[in-house]
């Protein structure tokens, strides 16, 4: 007989087995049509999550040189093969969907159906379950500096701590991978900063230190975009030395910590941003001959906005990689229009991908004060040379700075807060040292970081306006710039109920209307310089009731209205080169109960008044003047030792019956000096013992001589060690500038051995009967 099988199934669960399985399978069938549109809507999502993620990670890869993480690849490479898996049944579908029939719940070929629905309920599933996993804070890190091609490389330089410093975008780290190319061929250790902390951490927790390898090969540590002083010494690492032949070099955009790392500034690199024409090269690679060759004239729109971006690589880059899809000179037109005031506003992208990178630089400031007082830079237009000293007292008139200390110490504190932004690149040293300039993209990443965090700023600087701008929302503003342009008349009110700042400076106003500034209660600094038509203040001036800081130096204002008396608050008051300022009321200046700071340097008010009325103010601390005669000098050098009151700058002109002068009691604080007119002349009076005085002349910056025609010589003018611009111009009979019996004093006084050593600006003009130039030059150069 046959094998016999024994069945031991009860009826019931038969037929619950049967169940589940038809009711299954038709399920399946029925249900095939509506699982192929929830496929297609869910897969259309997957693609999107997937190109979304796709964008942010070549951001990372191309522009910030990251590396991405590997569940990340993990995640593309399982959704992509997702999406490939379903397109195909998605193809196969229409030719399953005929076999349907009965109103879709059975099927012609019931095998071939149910099997191809189990298959779409499979990767439905799937396509839902990979959307669910993406969920990523970050997409990419800092990847080990990737080793390139071999290349011929020279044996570096026996330096051993070599740092790399430079404004942010500029391309430090790129020099930095291309330096890690030199050691491809080298048995050495590479590490980035990221990966050495780690390191450290994981050593740390074990209570041991970095491995003793280090201690016994060569190797070459490269640390990434540092931000503090790297200890070697605690990590572990030892220090390298032209012994061991080791490296370590690091990049940075603090000025600082390249000097704590390597205080030997010869060893380290700065990188600069790029020439015109490098800049343009990269400018063009990044755009792409296509768009280059599609007009004639797109190659020289191309150099325009090159110039927008001011040599920065980052940028270049970036907006590059933008205007590759602008095929048409009108759209190029309209960016560089655009771009010259904002590039965020015509490269979305930009705003996204740029700034944050140089913001990094801003958010790593140490407290709010810095932050603030960087942002209000970029109320200056672009390229514009920001003057140290206006802007700390623009500072102090808005209360940026710490309040109830002297000025002194204020000022010292905005000249560190300069400093502290310089070392950062996010101001640059000016021509002079008096000035300072922010890089144009810079600046507008500052304005870019004011709109975004809702500081209110209004910013037309430079933007070639005829007319008082419109704009809504003006309550709401803070600070407004309407800088460097051509407005004429200001004839509609402003209600800025919160404005605290106005700058309208270097503009060509004629005519303000009264009411003008009614409606501006809190403002605290405004500044109305370098309009030479303006005639006349506007009584309405008198409405601001909190202004501390006034700015009317190159103005041709005939007169200070009475009104001006309301202004207690006023600290500061600027009437430098009004010429035309024949009248200001009796007792005005002295109402200006808390002014700090005068100056009325080439300003036509006579001294003598001007010294009768500020004698009364207590507060003040600055002050600079002209005087036109040896008695109102006299009364200078008497008020300047009966008072605590620092004369910074002085105009010594139009003396006639003269022929000595003696400067000397003001040497300890002159800033700036210019004699100008003094025909009759001939000596400045230095004492020998003032000549060996180290602490004489310390303050000295600038120097002019103008129409002296009976100057002989300048000797004097070599005793200021920190002298930086030094201007001549008929002097008709000065032969020398430093004499032969002087120059011998000057030799024997150690403090002035180094003489001219800090001078940039020597301009010497009309002086035909110079004989000792070239022995000036020759000190200037030791």
């Amino acid at each position: 007989m046959g094998n016999i099988f024994s069945i031991s199934l009860s009826l019931d669960t038969i037929i619950t087995r049967c169940w589940d399985c038809a009711t299954g399978q038709a399920s399946y069938i029925c249900n095939l049509e509506d699982n192929l549109h929830a496929l297609q809507t869910e897969l259309a999502e997957l693609k999107e999550l997937r190109s979304d993620l796709m964008s942010k990670v070549r951001i990372a890869e191309d522009e910030q040189q990251l590396k991405r993480l590997d569940q990340v690849e993990g995640w593309l490479q399982r959704a992509g093969t997702f999406i490939n898996d379903a397109d195909q049944l998605i193809v196969q579908s229409p030719r399953h969907v005929e076999k349907l029939c009965m109103g879709g719940c059975c099927s012609r070929h019931p095998r071939s159906s149910h099997k191809f629905g189990k298959q779409i309920v499979g990767i439905l599933q799937e396509v839902k379950d990979q959307k669910q996993k993406r969920d990523f804070s970050d997409v990419a890190s800092k990847p080990p500096l990737p080793s390139a091609t071999e290349r011929p490389s020279e044996s570096t330089e026996q330096v051993g701590i070599i740092g790399i410093y430079g404004l942010g975008g500029v391309g430090k780290t790129t020099l930095l991978n291309r330096i890690n190319n030199k050691f491809h061929d080298q048995p050495m250790i590479t590490m980035s900063f990221g990966q050495l902390h780690r390191k450290i951490g994981q050593l740390r927790k074990s209570r041991m230190r970095l491995p003793k390898v280090l201690c016994k090969k060569k190797f070459a540590l490269l640390l990434d975009d540092i931000w503090e002083r790297f200890d070697l010494t605690r990590a572990g690492i030892p220090i390298p030395t032209q012994e061991n032949g080791s490296k370590v070099i690091f990049t940075t955009r603090r000025l600082d910590v390249c000097c704590q790392m390597q205080p030997n500034m010869a060893s380290n690199i700065r990188v600069e941003c790029l020439p015109p024409q490098k800049a343009l090269k990269l400018f063009e690679e990044k755009v792409g001959l296509e768009t280059l060759q599609m007009h004639p004239d797109i190659r020289k729109l191309a150099k325009a906005v090159v110039e927008e971006c001011a040599g920065l690589p980052l940028a270049l880059i970036t907006i590059g990689r933008a205007m590759a899809s602008k095929k048409t000179p009108r759209e190029w037109e309209y960016c560089i229009e655009v771009l010259r005031k904002s590039a965020a506003s015509v490269f979305p992208r930009v705003g996204k991908e740029m700034y944050p990178k140089l913001k990094f630089s801003y958010d790593c400031l140490p407290d709010e004060r810095l932050k603030s007082c960087f942002l209000y830079c970029s109320l200056y237009p672009e390229d514009h040379p920001i003057e140290k000293d206006q802007l700390i007292h623009c500072w102090i008139g808005e209360g940026l700075l710490d309040k109830h200390t002297d000025l002194t110490s204020t000022g010292n504190q905005g000249n560190f807060i300069i400093g502290s932004l310089t070392e950062v690149y996010l101001l640059e040293k000016g021509p002079n040292s008096d000035r300072v300039k922010m890089h144009d993209m810079i600046r507008d990443m500052a304005l870019w970081i004011a709109g975004e965090s809702k500081k209110m700023f209004f910013v037309k600087a430079g933007a070639q306006l005829k007319e008082q701008p419109e704009a809504e929302k003006l309550e709401e503003v803070i600070r407004m710039s309407l800088m460097d342009n051509r407005i004429e008349n200001l004839t509609k009110k402003l209600a800025c109920p919160n404005l605290q700042n106005l700058f309208l400076g270097r503009n060509c106003l004629k005519m303000i209307i009264n009411d003008f500034f009614n409606f501006m209660p809190m403002l605290r600094v405004l500044d109305l310089s370098s309009n030479i038509n303006l005639a006349n203040l506007p009584v309405g001036i008198a409405k601001l009731v909190s202004l501390e800081h006034l700015n009317l130096s190159h103005t041709n204002i005939r007169k200070l209205p009475n009104e001006l008396n309301a202004l207690e608050k006023l600290k500061y008051l600027n009437l430098e080169w009004t010429r035309a300022l024949k009248m200001i009321p009796r007792q005005l200046i002295s109402s200006f109960s808390k002014l700090q700071v005068l100056k009325m340097e080439q300003c036509d008010h006579g001294c003598s008044l001007v010294l009768e009325e500020i004698v009364h103010l207590k507060y003040l601390k600055v002050l600079t003047i002209s005087v036109t005669s040896a008695s109102e000098l006299k009364k200078v050098l008497e008020f300047s030792k009966s008072c605590s009151c620092t004369i910074e700058g002085i105009t010594i002109e139009e003396f006639i019956n003269s022929w000595s002068m003696n400067i000397l009691a003001l040497a300890n604080h002159l800033y700036n000096l210019k004699l100008s007119y003094v025909c009759n002349v001939e000596e400045v009076k230095i004492a020998s013992n003032i000549i060996k005085d180290a602490s004489c002349f310390q303050s000295f910056r600038f120097i002019t001589l103008v129409f002296c025609e009976q100057l002989r010589d300048a000797s004097w003018v070599s005793l200021a060690p920190h002298l930086e611009c030094l201007r001549m111009s008929f002097c008709t009979n000065l032969e020398e500038i430093i004499s032969e019996e002087k120059l011998g004093e000057i030799a024997e006084s150690k403090a002035n051995i180094n003489l001219f050593s800090k001078l940039k600006v020597l301009e010497l003009s009309n002086i035909h009967k110079m004989k000792q130039y070239a022995s000036m030059l020759c000190l200037s150069r030791s």
